[in-house]
């Protein structure tokens, strides 16, 4: 139940609306509170408020935070397409989530809402004298508050949807997504293993990605059924109908209302999310590298930066973990297929060894990178860092013009032969 609130509260995240929502209704709710918290007893200790003035400083606020509100919008669009443009549009979801920029938007919006309201009440008698003093000290309090938001939000959209900014973030939300999957490397399920008995297919109903597969629903359907299930696909994977999501081994029948349950338990989309899928955010910091490679834009630092961020994400996977952080089997009736280093490597390193075997700062990078993965304790790494370390060199032997190139391409690589 955690994990799923959890999924479903980031794709919210995601949604520019439901902050400035919330905001709204508070502002709402604080602007009539100040008549409940005016009209008691120590009403008549409170100072006095001219009204006139309450209404002055409420009308500034209202017509200047309807302004600024409209071009936090500005920017922040802005930023998105710079983002999409100078990044990569698989990047918009990360940027458009930004914690600041949505605080900013629903701040200044909160702001006006709360002055038009409380403008409303002051001007049809809704206060008291007491109300006034405290709707005073409300307006000085979100005055405050949208100052420093303010200040916060221009030192951020400075940044925003800047490349190096876009790279942080995708980097972040892979390294979150490959600590997910660290401590639960299978879902919370089991390894595969032999299934006896006659297998049962279930199949997509119609075509996506798969953002989520909800394990405590196959669990109990495979308890009901007294069966074993064996998962085909993985969340990042794109099903076609028709296409087989899970075998079902045990079962003596599965009536109509199971196999729903069944394909209902694998949540799709029109596109891969970082949330549970650590893959896609290596895919998306190669298009990155890819984009910044191509002869338009012409700039391998930041293809070197990438390859500097998988070395921190690889390394970090490959970092032992103490038997306590590992979360605990809680689906025994799931067989879950592993993460794959080699697939892992494919998405990091194909297209940047491809696109960069031509620029010799690139692939003395990323042999760099390879020689230092190649090291790491975890099973299968070691293989695929020398696999993709020898396609790159052979790769870069062919585009290299230069034979003082292709030597230091091949001293780089000298760690191939310790294989």
């Amino acid at each position: 139940m955690v994990s799923r609130m959890t999924f479903w509260a980031n794709r919210l995240s995601e949604r520019l609306w439901v902050r400035p929502l919330l905001m709204c209704l508070l502002s709402v709710i604080a602007a009539f509170t100040a008549q409940w918290l005016g009209s008691g007893g120590l009403a008549v200790y409170l100072p006095t408020i001219s009204r006139d003035s309450l209404e002055t400083l409420l009308s500034i606020m209202s017509s200047s935070m309807l302004v600024i509100a409209t071009f936090c919008v500005g920017s922040m669009v802005a930023a998105y397409a710079s983002a999409g443009t100078s990044a990569t549009p698989r990047s918009f979801a990360l940027v458009i989530a930004d914690d600041v920029s949505q605080n900013a938007l629903a701040t200044f919006i909160g702001a006006f809402i709360f002055s038009v309201v409380a403008i409303v009440a002051v001007k049809n008698n809704f206060y008291q004298q007491g109300g006034h003093f405290v709707l005073f000290c409300m307006t000085l309090l979100v005055l405050a508050a949208v100052i420093v938001t303010f200040v916060h939000w221009v030192d951020r959209i400075a940044r925003l949807g800047r490349v190096n900014s876009t790279i942080e973030k995708i980097e972040a939300a892979t390294a979150k997504a490959l600590a997910h999957r660290k401590q639960a490397p299978l879902l919370g399920g089991i390894a595969i293993g032999e299934l006896s008995g006659p297998l049962v297919d279930i199949h997509a109903s119609s075509p996506g990605y798969i953002q989520r597969i909800e394990m405590a629903s196959l669990q109990k359907q495979a308890e009901l059924q007294q069966a074993i299930v064996r998962l085909q696909v993985v969340p990042g994977s794109f099903v076609f109908p028709g296409q087989v999501l899970l075998q079902v081994s045990g079962a003596n029948s599965l009536d109509e209302s199971c196999v729903s349950a069944l394909q209902n338990a694998f949540v799709l989309g029109r596109s891969r999310t970082f949330i549970e899928d650590p893959r896609f955010g290596l895919v998306v910091l190669s298009q990155v590298a890819c984009k910044a490679l191509s002869p338009a834009v012409n700039d391998p630092g930041t293809a070197i930066d990438v390859l500097s961020s998988f070395a921190r994400l690889f390394s970090q996977w490959s970092e032992p973990l103490p038997m306590e952080a590992l979360a605990p089997c809680k689906f025994d009736k799931i067989q879950v297929p592993q993460l794959a280093i080699m697939e892992m490597f494919d998405d990091a390193f194909n297209a940047i060894g491809r696109d960069g075997a031509g620029c010799i700062e690139v692939v003395l990078k990323l042999q760099k990178t390879l020689a230092s993965l190649a090291d790491c304790p975890v099973p299968g790494m070691r293989e695929a860092a020398l696999h993709h370390a020898s396609k790159a060199l052979t790769r870069s032997d062919a585009c290299l013009t230069l034979q003082e190139d292709k030597q230091q391409a091949k001293a780089a690589a000298a760690f191939l032969s310790d294989k």
